[in-house]
């Protein structure tokens, strides 16, 4: 070998040892950061979108930062705000236990005027769509939901930033409510949208836990993977009282009053009962209850064109029909976990959950207005489930999806890929 061939060699062999130089601890740096952000075990999110999303946020995505900027700044707004308790309420429920949920039906008004007598103004009487404001004085409900809305919204922003506060204010929110002795809440809705002079609590209160409960049970697997200030205590503290809840939904006769409604009460029966086995480790239930959904409600509540009847009868229509999907897709995304493809499913005469969320695009996108009745309406309200159902592989929703009005707050699908309810009410 001559002079020449030796030196293009010796320059070969340099270059492919700084390659490696390079490349190697790129790589060794890129799998330890996979072995340090381990998925958690969600019921409703995948925990896997949250880990390559946690991922892709280390590498810069300008998209996801955007995301994670309003994300953030909801969770410093929560950062000085609980933790709640529900004994703290000025009266306890009908039982006389503090620990008690309350909450009071939301269409319901006083037809009488109060007096000594008659304190409420009773007999009640129903004005559908209209809440009425005493509702959010004197019970547990708007507290529930601030509870619900900060430790999701504080889990994901610890799990995305490393940031210790707000794993810590989202264990001390969750442990006050349903854990610590002296403030937890018992595991029923026995006084959930009572009447006044009428009812002492209703099976359809059941709605004020179903409609954002499952965001609680993704908080806790989230805190589950390491999060500060959340210890096995907590976490099986947290276990024990799902355990009674769930036994309370399936055997109670409000919940099984519940189980039997035949609109989005139903549904989101359903999908609370299936994400509770599914975080207790109870997949037979969960699969069951996925299962039994296609022709318990699929079938009888969306129509061939993709209506749902029974919500388009309500003054709200476009809420109610956005709010029961939220159900359906997070039904599916419970069904993911355990083996089922409810997006995959049509029923008899063609239902099926793409031709639910299809009838809703043309008012979703802004290209016609909502021909049903509807006294508040919020384009935005449709824009998570037109999300999910891009996600699950529908082409008509995927191209809505930059039509899409952003919702309040700014759009956090990218980071909490799960449907919400952003226009909630309760009823």
């Amino acid at each position: 070998m001559n002079g020449r061939p030796r030196r293009r060699l010796a320059a070969l062999l340099t270059a492919l040892t700084a390659c490696a130089a390079v490349l190697v601890p790129v790589a060794s740096s890129q799998a330890a950061a996979q072995g340090a952000h381990r998925a958690p075990r969600t019921v409703v999110i995948d925990g896997e979108r949250l880990q390559q999303g946690k991922a892709r946020l280390e590498r810069g995505d300008p998209a996801l930062r955007k995301a994670l900027a309003s994300l953030v700044a909801r969770a410093d707004g929560r950062l000085g705000q609980g933790p709640w308790t529900v004994v703290d309420k000025p009266r306890p429920a009908p039982s006389g236990d503090p620990h008690d949920y309350l909450s009071q039906a939301p269409y319901w008004w006083p037809s009488q005027p109060r007096t000594p007598d008659n304190p409420w103004g009773c007999p009640y009487v129903r004005r559908d769509g209209e809440p009425n404001p005493e509702v959010d004085t004197g019970t547990d409900r708007q507290d529930l939901g601030r509870v619900v809305d900060s430790a999701t919204t504080l889990s994901l922003a610890w799990y995305y930033t490393g940031d210790r506060r707000y794993a810590r204010h989202a264990a001390e929110i969750l442990r006050t409510w349903f854990v610590d002795p002296a403030t937890r809440m018992n595991p029923n809705l026995n006084h959930g949208q009572f009447i006044p002079c009428k009812y002492d609590g209703r099976a359809i209160g059941t709605i004020d836990f179903s409609q954002q409960y499952t965001g609680v049970l993704d908080a806790i697997a989230i805190l589950d993977t390491g999060a500060p200030g959340w210890s096995r205590r907590d976490s099986a503290g947290m276990k024990a009282w799902k355990r009674s809840f769930l036994d309370w939904l399936v055997n109670s006769p409000l919940g099984k009053e519940e189980a039997a409604a035949r609109n989005h009460h139903g549904t989101f029966h359903d999908m609370q009962v299936a994400a509770l086995a599914l975080a207790i480790g109870d997949k037979d239930l969960a699969r069951r209850t996925v299962l039994e959904a296609r022709g318990k409600r699929i079938d009888p509540q969306i129509a061939p064109d993709g209506s749902q009847p029974q919500e388009l009868a309500r003054t709200r229509s476009w809420h109610y029909s956005t709010f029961d999907l939220v159900a359906y897709t997070r039904l599916a995304d419970i069904g993911r976990h355990v083996g089922v493809d409810l997006w995959a499913y049509e029923g008899p005469q063609g239902q099926s959950l793409f031709k639910a969320v299809g009838y809703l695009l043309p008012a979703a996108t802004g290209a016609a207005s909502w021909p049903h009745p509807e006294l508040e309406f919020h384009r935005y309200a449709a824009s998570d489930i037109v999300h999910a159902a891009a996600d699950a592989g529908d082409r008509r929703a995927k191209a809505a999806v930059p039509l899409l009005e952003t919702p309040p707050g700014g759009d956090l699908w990218a980071l909490r890929p799960a449907a919400e309810q952003l226009d909630s009410i309760a009823g």
